[in-house]
């Protein structure tokens, strides 16, 4: 009867422990090439170079190790001479979940930077909230554009 409470006691401890696991902060750092699929611009009358944008995207995020994820999303941009402020709603689809998340930020001399508040989550990104950063990197490619993306996934205990 003492080795079966032993056992089922440590058994129990390792469902609460796997459980815990699940709660908790992740980083996850990848690079991100993104294309327009639907994408209006709109020049501004009687202001030079002034133009508003807003469309939708698809991306492909690469992690280091391998893994790969996709991205929709949705982008509006104020841009004078190309620059100015951005700001979307993202989708991220990962193998074990999916995050969504706002972003938002500022393109200036042909680079773009800027933040993510993670909105929700699905599967291991249950009712994740969170933050992240989106800072463009050298681009080797036409007609894409490559990113390096951060996010910091909280996760709430079960």
């Amino acid at each position: 009867m003492r080795k079966s409470l032993a056992v089922f006691l440590s058994g129990a401890a390792l469902v609460i422990a796997a459980s815990t696991a699940l709660a908790g902060e992740q980083v996850l750092e990848f690079k991100l090439v993104t294309k327009p699929i639907d994408v209006k611009v709109i020049e501004a009358a009687n202001v030079e170079g002034q133009t508003v944008m807003a469309g939708k995207f698809f991306g492909v995020a690469v992690f280091k190790d391998g893994r790969i994820g996709v991205k929709e999303f949705v982008n509006s941009a104020d841009l004078l001479k190309g620059s100015g402020p951005f700001y979307g709603y993202s989708t991220y689809t990962f193998e074990d979940g999916s995050i969504t998340a706002r972003y938002t930020g500022l393109a200036k001399d042909g680079r773009s930077k800027g933040e993510y508040t993670i909105l929700s989550g699905t599967g291991a990104y249950a009712n994740a909230t969170g933050t992240g950063s989106i800072e463009s990197v050298p681009n080797p490619f036409k007609g894409v554009t490559l990113l390096g993306i951060k996010l910091v996934v909280k996760t709430p205990g079960t």
